[in-house]
C-alpha cells in the first residue's frame, strides 16, 4: 500500500530541519582566529594522522623555569683609578660591606702632585688678579685711570677665577675630598697620596688590584653593588611566552625569595629558542647570591580559559603562536593556544576547547604544511 503525502504536510514536516540549516552552516565556519584545513577521512588516514580526545585539567597554578641571579645595572658601581700611580694599600676585601665615603684604597700618584701644583699656581694668580682689580677700582673712582683699563683688569680677574675653579674641579675629579682641597689651599702644602673612597653603600663583589701594583688612569679597581633588590633572569621557552606577563609572581623554592616579572625580552636566543624574563626579587633577596643558578616557581594567573593536557607532540609553533589541530566535520581546524607547562611526554595548554574535541597527535607535519600555505609564514 502506498501512502501519498500532500505538499502542505511535507512543508510542515521539513520546517524544523530547514531552521537548522543556517545553524549548521554557522557552526561549520571557523572562528576568526582559526584556520580551516579541509581533508577527508581517506586522506588523513593515508597521511598517518592520529587523533586523541583532550583531557581537562583543574588548572596548573605554577611552572618551574631556570634562571640566573644578577645585580640590577643601576645598583652596580665600578670604582676606577682616578689617576695613574702606585697602589699603596688595599683597605677592603671581597664580600665586605662598605659605607659611602669609606676609604677602600690608597694611591700614590705623580698626576695628583702635578694637579696640586697647577692648583696652587692658579690660586696665586687669582689672588694677584683680585688685588689688582681692587687697586684699579680705587684708582678709577679717584679718576686716576681710564675705564678701559678697569675693564681689562676685570676681565683678567674673571679669567684667573675661572682657571682656579677649573683646577679645583680637577682635584675633585682625582678623588680629593673637599676638606683635603681646603687644606691644600690654606696650608699650601701638597700631599703625595690619594684616598679612594666607596661611592655608595654596598658590598664589595670584586677586588681587581693588589698593593704594589702600578695602574693606569681609569683602570677598574673594585666592583661594589647594592644587593637588595636583585634580579633573576629566567629562560622562558618561546612556546610559553604568552603565559607570563609583567606582574606575574615568582618564588624560589626553599628560600624566602619572592618577586615579580618586570620585563619580558623581545629577542629570542637562537641557541635555546627562549626569551629572557627579568624578575625583580624584592622580598628575601638576602637568600640569593649574584651569579647563582636557581629554579624559579612562576605562578600563573587564571584567566577564565579552560586548561587541557595533551601529548607533547600535539602542539606546533607557527607565525609566532602555538597551535593545535582540532578534528572537524570537514577535516581539521588549526586553533591558537597558550602553552602553560611542558614535560617530556605532555603539554598543558589554555584554549577554548570542549571535552568532546579531538586533536591530532601524530602525522601533523602535513597539517602544518597546510597551515603554512593558508596562514602564511
Amino acid at each position: 500500500m502506498r501512502i501519498a503525502f500532500g505538499a502542505p504536510f511535507v512543508a510542515r514536516a521539513l520546517a524544523p530541519l530547514l531552521l537548522l540549516v543556517p545553524l549548521l552552516a554557522h557552526a561549520a565556519e571557523p572562528a576568526p582566529n582559526e584556520v580551516q584545513i579541509r581533508i577527508d577521512e581517506r586522506q588523513y588516514r593515508a597521511a598517518g594522522i592520529e587523533i586523541t580526545r583532550v583531557e581537562a585539567e583543574a588548572g596548573t597554578t605554577q611552572t618551574i623555569l631556570p634562571g640566573t641571579v644578577s645585580v640590577p645595572p643601576q645598583q652596580l658601581r665600578v670604582v676606577a683609578a682616578p689617576a695613574a700611580g702606585l697602589v699603596e694599600a688595599v683597605l677592603v676585601a671581597p664580600n665586605e660591606p662598605v659605607k659611602a665615603g669609606q676609604p677602600i684604597a690608597r694611591l700614590r700618584s705623580t698626576d695628583l702632585l702635578e694637579a696640586q701644583r697647577t692648583y696652587l699656581q692658579a690660586l696665586s694668580a687669582e689672588r694677584l688678579a683680585a688685588e689688582k682689580l681692587r687697586r684699579d677700582e680705587q684708582m678709577h673712582r679717584e679718576r686716576i685711570i681710564a675705564e678701559r683699563r678697569l675693564l681689562t683688569t676685570r676681565a683678567d680677574y674673571d679669567y684667573a677665577r675661572t682657571t682656579l675653579q677649573e683646577r679645583e674641579q680637577m682635584l675633585a675629579l682625582l678623588g680629593m675630598a673637599e676638606v683635603d682641597i681646603r687644606a691644600v689651599r690654606d696650608q699650601r702644602r701638597m700631599v703625595p697620596a690619594l684616598t679612594v673612597s666607596a661611592p655608595a653603600d654596598g658590598v664589595v663583589l670584586e677586588v681587581r688590584t693588589t698593593a704594589g701594583e702600578r695602574i693606569a688612569p681609569a683602570a677598574p679597581l673594585f666592583s661594589i653593588a647594592q644587593l637588595d633588590p636583585l634580579w633573576i633572569t629566567l629562560q622562558l621557552p618561546l612556546a610559553q611566552a604568552n603565559a607570563i606577563v609583567p606582574g606575574t609572581r615568582v618564588a624560589v623554592p626553599g628560600t624566602p625569595a619572592q618577586g615579580e616579572v618586570v620585563r619580558l625580552g623581545r629577542s629570542v636566543d637562537p641557541n635555546t629558542q627562549s626569551l629572557a624574563a627579568v624578575v625583580e626579587v624584592s622580598d628575601g633577596a638576602e637568600a640569593l647570591r649574584p651569579g647563582q643558578v636557581v629554579s624559579a616557581s612562576v605562578a600563573l594567573r587564571p584567566n577564565g580559559t579552560p586548561q587541557w593536557r595533551l601529548p607533547s607532540g600535539s602542539v606546533v609553533r607557527h607565525a609566532g603562536q602555538s597551535w593545535v589541530f582540532v578534528r572537524s566535520s570537514q577535516g581539521f581546524r588549526a586553533r591558537p593556544v597558550v602553552v602553560i607547562a611542558e614535560t617530556a611526554s605532555t603539554v598543558s595548554i589554555r584554549a577554548s576547547l570542549t571535552a568532546e574535541d579531538q586533536v591530532a597527535t601524530r602525522g601533523i607535519l602535513s597539517l602544518l604544511a597546510e597551515l603554512t600555505e593558508v596562514y602564511g609564514g
